[in-house]
């Protein structure tokens, strides 16, 4: 399987701008800019794309992680909150700190915990980012 994202920039670092598209046309020449990256222009930026992206694959990979475990998620809601530092003086993600809340019924505390964990190793994403990077999770069992 293949996916594909494409972006298009005109003019200096700071003072231009781009576009991003993917390949399902849910992104479709949206703004990005030097601003929208670190600062707090208008648009979206590579670093918020990627906590989404984590967020998407974690909470997806829960629910089938569930599923196999015999349960049902009513509702799961993941925020990924993406720490991005510098290093060497060149701005790099850090970590990756996912944050969960679900609601499960019939499952206990030390069920969703382990699914959970679970779900956070095992989530593409999280594949594809670790262990370049540090991946933390809260996850909250609702009632």
């Amino acid at each position: 399987m293949q996916r594909k994202g494409n972006a298009r920039w005109q003019g200096t670092t700071q003072e231009g701008s781009g576009t991003l598209s993917v390949q399902s046309g849910t992104l479709q020449d949206t703004p990005y800019s030097f601003k929208a990256r670190f600062g707090d222009g208008k648009g979206t930026n590579p670093e918020e794309l990627i906590a989404a992206a984590h967020a998407g694959c974690f909470t997806m990979a829960l629910s089938f992680a569930l599923n196999n475990a015999g349960f049902t998620a009513t509702a799961i809601e993941t925020e990924a909150q993406l720490t991005m530092d510098p290093v060497d003086g060149k701005p790099t993600i850090k970590a990756i700190h996912l944050v969960t809340r679900a609601q499960v019924p019939a499952i206990s505390a030390q069920q969703f915990s382990e699914i959970a964990s679970g779900a956070k190793v095992n989530c593409v994403v999280s594949r594809a980012l670790s262990p370049s990077i540090t991946v933390t999770m809260n996850a909250t069992l609702a009632s």
